[in-house]
């Protein structure tokens, strides 16, 4: 799966759930959350002051 930042967490986390232990580590406790699921990355790292494209180059890595 090629992550960017327009891939929503939900999406995310379903096709590679072992990636939640990245977004953990980058501040993004709200996993969970119902509303995250439909959030892009770029929204989510919008409200938790994270660099979207640092963020997407270690999920890909």
């Amino acid at each position: 799966m090629e992550i960017n930042k327009d891939t929503r967490i939900g999406e995310l986390l379903h096709a590679a759930p072992e990636k939640a232990e990245i977004l953990l580590e980058a501040g993004m406790h709200c996993l969970g959350c119902p509303a995250s699921q439909a959030e892009t990355l770029e929204e989510a790292c919008e409200v938790h002051g994270i660099n979207v494209d640092e963020l997407v180059e270690k999920l890909n890595a």
